[in-house]
């Protein structure tokens, strides 16, 4: 008495429809990582506030808790930034600066980037984190 069926299981596996869905991840992941913008800002921690800001063509200037001062991530001396904005602002008809300050920093550092923008007459932007 043979009790076998007569329809045996493959144990084969495709591997097709496995490697289409992993090209396309991989495609997608390569897009994704291309796309991605790199700020201009630092790493801070900054004050709060409820307020929104408009979208203008601004430059950044950063002082980290370390009293280091930045002009769009290029680290100067507080004496040579004066004439990096003025060398970097020349051609705008209005001119902004974002002012990046850390949380634990002096105010008279924050006020000398504002008196060199004063003193320019640069329109510049206290950056805050939202609430």
């Amino acid at each position: 008495m043979n009790l076998r069926g007569r329809n045996k299981v493959n144990a084969e596996f495709n591997m097709s429809s496995m490697t289409d869905i992993v090209f396309l991840l991989l495609i997608f992941f390569m897009i994704a990582v291309t796309t991605m913008t790199n700020t201009n800002a630092l790493d801070l921690v900054l004050p709060n506030s409820s307020g929104q800001s408009d979208e203008v063509e601004t430059i950044s200037v950063s002082i980290d808790d370390k009293f280091n001062f930045f002009l769009d991530q290029q680290q100067l001396p507080i004496e040579d930034l004066e004439a990096a904005l003025q060398q970097k602002l020349a051609g705008q008809k209005e001119p902004n600066i974002v002012l990046h300050v850390a949380k634990d920093v002096p105010i008279e550092n924050a006020v000398k980037v504002m008196d060199i923008a004063y003193r320019n007459k640069y329109k510049i932007v206290l950056a805050v984190s939202p609430k």
